[in-house]
């Protein structure tokens, strides 16, 4: 009787996921030491405010319009498929129509 191979793809996944959870936790563990040896640094100062956008034209305010009735619809759907929470769906929707 032939030597069969067995499972080829089972045996991949297997090996995959090991190296994969080896990496990982050996990068949270330099990452870790990391943090304990840096010395607590000052923050860096907040950047300064974004200039305000040019003022609209007429036309350009219903293709806004259009744009924030876009984004609401987007952002109903991620709600209903469970991406979004309540929360942060009524911050996202305040800052649309703000």
């Amino acid at each position: 009787m032939p030597f069969v191979r067995r499972r080829p793809l089972l045996r991949a996944a297997a090996v995959g996921g090991v190296a994969y959870m080896g990496a990982k936790a050996g990068s949270n563990r330099a990452m870790q030491n990391a943090q304990a040896q840096a010395p607590a640094a000052e923050p860096a100062p907040a950047p300064p405010p974004a200039p305000a956008p040019p003022a609209a034209e007429p036309g350009a305010a219903v293709s806004s319009a259009s744009d924030r009735i876009a984004e609401l619809k987007q952002l109903a759907e991620l709600k209903s498929s469970g991406v979004l929470t309540q929360e942060e769906f009524d911050k996202e929707k305040a800052r649309i129509l703000a």
